[in-house]
């Protein structure tokens, strides 16, 4: 199962954005965008998996959960992200994690 989480993204909407303006200018069918809007999510699912190596933890305060056709929604307020090596701390008010089970196929 490929999520849309990535489709809100800069990179998400502006391919989103770019895909509307062929159809409508009649370059591609709505149908390739579709399709390309699929690969989208393939790839980027794909790639943050098998390229990104670096590891976060984090601690704060579980303000809301909630879990949902196989994803996990957690609202953590004053979360302090810390690399694994503990080097570089990144603190905010409030974050939204957004967890899916990840299958391979």
């Amino acid at each position: 199962m490929n999520y849309q989480l990535y489709r809100s993204t800069t990179l998400g909407s502006t391919l989103q954005d770019t895909l509307d303006d062929l159809v409508t200018a009649q370059q591609i069918t709505p149908e390739l965008a579709v399709k390309v809007m699929q690969q989208f999510d393939r790839s980027i699912s794909s790639t943050l998996s098998h390229k990104v190596k670096t590891r976060y933890n984090f601690k704060g305060r579980l303000k809301m959960y909630r879990y949902c056709d196989n994803v996990w929604t957690c609202i953590i307020e004053n979360p302090e992200f810390r690399d694994a090596h503990g080097q570089d701390s990144v603190s905010v008010n409030k974050v939204k994690i957004v967890a899916c089970e990840a299958k391979s196929s």
